[in-house]
C-alpha cells in the first residue's frame, strides 16, 4: 500500500513538472511564432494610403548620385536600377525591403509634403523582434524629416530584443524621405 501511494504521488509530481515545462515552452515560443507574417499586401497598402485620391505610379531611376547616397543611408550596396512608388498631390508611398537580422522586412512608408505621414510593416519574416509592427511603435515616425546628414530628425525609441529590426525600419524611413526628395523636388523659392 505504501509503495502504491508513493508511486501515485511520484507520478502526479512528474506529470505536474512535465505540464509546467510544456506550458513554459509554449508561452516562451508564442511571441516568436507570432512575429512572422504578411500583414498587408502592397496593393492594399497603396489603396489604404490613397483611399480618397487617384494616385499615379512613379519610377525613381537610381542614377549614380542617388545610388551613392542611398548606399550611405543603408550602409550597404543598393541593387536594382529603379524604385517604384505611388504619388498624388505631394504625397508619395514607398514599399521597401531591408534585412533585419537575417530576413527582409517589407516596410511601407508614406511621405506627405516632405515629412513622414506613416510607417507600416507589411511583411515580417524574422522569428524575433516583430514588436516593431505595432502602431504605438510606428507612431514615433510621424512628422519626421531628414537632416543634412541624411538621418531622421527625431529620436526613435528602441525595443529590447528587436534592435536590428529597429535599425532596419530607421534606415528605410530615412531612405524613403531621401527618395521622396529626389522624386518630388521642391521648387526653388525666388526672392
Amino acid at each position: 500500500m505504501f509503495n502504491s501511494l508513493y508511486r501515485n504521488l511520484l507520478n502526479n509530481l512528474v506529470s505536474k513538472v512535465v505540464f509546467a515545462g510544456l506550458l513554459t515552452t509554449t508561452l516562451l515560443a508564442s511571441p516568436q511564432l507570432s512575429a512572422k507574417g504578411v500583414y498587408q499586401s502592397g496593393p492594399d497598402f497603396f489603396a489604404e494610403v490613397f483611399a480618397q485620391q487617384q494616385p499615379e505610379a512613379g519610377v525613381l531611376w537610381l542614377n549614380s548620385s542617388i545610388r551613392q547616397q542611398a548606399e550611405k543611408i543603408l550602409g550597404r550596396k543598393v541593387l536594382g536600377l529603379r524604385v517604384r512608388y505611388q504619388h498624388s498631390a505631394g504625397k508619395t508611398a514607398w514599399i521597401l525591403n531591408e534585412i533585419g537580422k537575417e530576413m527582409p522586412i517589407t516596410i511601407g512608408v508614406v511621405i506627405d509634403q516632405g515629412k513622414i505621414s506613416s510607417v507600416k510593416i507589411l511583411a515580417y519574416r524574422e522569428s524575433r523582434g516583430g514588436e516593431v509592427r505595432y502602431p504605438a511603435y510606428m507612431a514615433q515616425y510621424q512628422g519626421a524629416t531628414l537632416t543634412d546628414k541624411y538621418k531622421l530628425d527625431k529620436s526613435i525609441d528602441g525595443i529590447t530584443g528587436a534592435t536590428l529590426s529597429v535599425w532596419a525600419v530607421n534606415k528605410v524611413a530615412a531612405l524613403a524621405l531621401y527618395y521622396h526628395s529626389q522624386a518630388m523636388p521642391q521648387p526653388e523659392s525666388t526672392n
